[in-house]
């Protein structure tokens, strides 16, 4: 048997030693699934909190539960390090590590390199490499293909299989998890991409090939790049229909009894997590090399980027509607976290929004279940949250609802409240026609 068939038997048995490079959202998940289905399983990160947290039998990552942790650690099919010697053992790995954007826009590669540069010093014949991190198309031949070969001495495709099947986490969601969500697979070439669906496919529910890494990153970002184009349309339809008089979330619900032709998306306070406001920016950064200026992309950024200005500037006028002065005023944000019911501030507008009304002398303060404390990175601030979100309501001249949990009780806020600026509809039916409540 030539290598490529001796390394998929292993992975067929279950025998192939797993290592997941960046234990984080993207790899404690993907871990646990590999260690369910039966492999043996090393995460490894160079943050010793987590190896620490770990070890305790604890999980950090609210999508996987304790339980599970300690279970999969007690049977030994799932462990910990921080020191990257352990991939020399290894024989698939997966490398599930950040890619965020410099302050200029470029995409932040220093997580990649850093993470293939470790992998390069232990790569060994008959060894699957899996990138996971989103990125621009080309990165996984460009950028990893040459680190990992060059030398080595190893060939893609022959001695080694070079793949990249992008992350579709979404994190807080129970009918979509790594396990059923579709996995995208593409290779370097078609020996590679044949080795990494045959690993993935021992653990994930379905494994989709595609011809190529590139089409396989390519596919990442177009599914990114239509939500963040379509939450920009929809955003800008609530400036518009702010000016008509006009409900927007009447008129999006009417437009979704449509059984065909059309997608709802919600409008909101701008984008947040760790896809949607960057992976479209890497492609428009990408065609930049070929002088082609990503139109769709840019305008819906630049109108998700100013959506926290524009939603003080509508408490600003409402308060001034109401006789009052947004300076010196208590304001009471309801929620942080970049989507609801998790504990994820990771490019939350709620971050915006506050240092926004902070700057127009508002006496902001926040509350949110699931984060006992922000910081603002730019402005250099830290807050916590209020322990008594019902007495802090009472208090405040004004409660902006920016993220809308589902534990909130939004009746007893909607009682005790003075005003409220929902930008989420978090409210719905109860505020219809409701004097001490202005929508989005």
């Amino acid at each position: 048997m030539n290598t490529k068939e001796i390394l998929i038997r292993k992975l067929q048995d279950k025998t192939a030693r797993i290592g997941i490079l960046g234990m984080g959202y993207v790899g404690m998940p993907l871990a646990v699934v590999f260690a369910e289905a039966g492999f043996n399983v090393l995460g490894i990160d160079p943050d010793r909190r987590k190896v620490d947290t770990f070890n305790k039998g604890i999980s950090y990552i609210q999508d996987v539960p304790t339980e599970t942790v300690a279970r999969l650690k007690k049977e030994g099919k799932l462990n910990m390090t921080a020191d990257f010697d352990a991939l020399k053992d290894m024989d698939a790995v997966s490398i599930c590590v950040p890619t965020p954007l410099r302050q200029t826009g470029d995409p932040d590669m220093s997580f990649i390199v850093s993470a293939t540069e470790q992998l390069a010093k232990y790569v060994h014949k008959g060894m699957v490499i899996v990138l996971e991190s989103t990125t621009y198309p080309g990165t996984t031949r460009e950028l990893a293909l040459p680190m990992l070969t060059e030398k080595s001495g190893l060939k893609a495709g022959e001695d080694i299989f070079i793949c990249f099947s992008p992350e579709r986490v979404d994190p807080g969601r129970e009918d979509f998890t790594t396990y059923n969500t579709p996995k995208v697979m593409g290779g370097i070439t078609k020996d590679c991409g044949d080795v990494g669906a045959a690993w993935y496919g021992g653990a994930i529910k379905t494994v989709v090939p595609v011809s190529s890494a590139e089409a396989a990153e390519m596919a990442k970002l177009l599914e990114n790049t239509f939500r963040m184009i379509n939450i920009g349309l929809v955003n800008e339809l609530a400036m518009m229909c702010e000016r008509l008089g006009v409900d927007v979330w009447e008129v999006i619900d009417a437009a979704a009894t449509k059984p065909f032709g059309f997608m709802k998306f919600t409008p909101g306070p701008g984008l947040g997590g760790h896809c949607i406001p960057i992976d479209p920016l890497y492609l428009s950064w990408k065609m930049k090399e070929f002088n082609y200026n990503a139109r769709f992309i840019e305008l819906a950024s630049e109108i998700n980027t100013n959506m926290p200005r524009y939603v003080v500037a509508r408490v600003l006028d409402a308060m001034n509607d109401r006789g009052k002065v947004l300076k010196g005023s208590k304001v009471l944000v309801l929620g942080v976290a970049y989507k609801p019911d998790i504990d994820d501030v990771r490019e939350s507008p709620a971050l915006d929004v506050i240092a926004l009304l902070k700057k127009k002398g508002a006496n902001v303060s926040y509350h949110d279940p699931y984060i006992p404390q922000i910081h603002h990175e730019d402005e250099d601030w830290k807050m916590q949250t209020v322990p008594d979100v019902m007495k802090s309501v009472k208090e405040s001249d004004v409660v902006v609802i920016v993220t809308n949990h589902k534990v909130y009780d939004y009746k007893a806020i909607l009682d005790s409240a003075s005003f409220i600026f929902d930008s989420r509809n978090a409210l719905g039916k109860i505020a219809r026609e409701n004097p001490k409540v202005v929508k989005l």
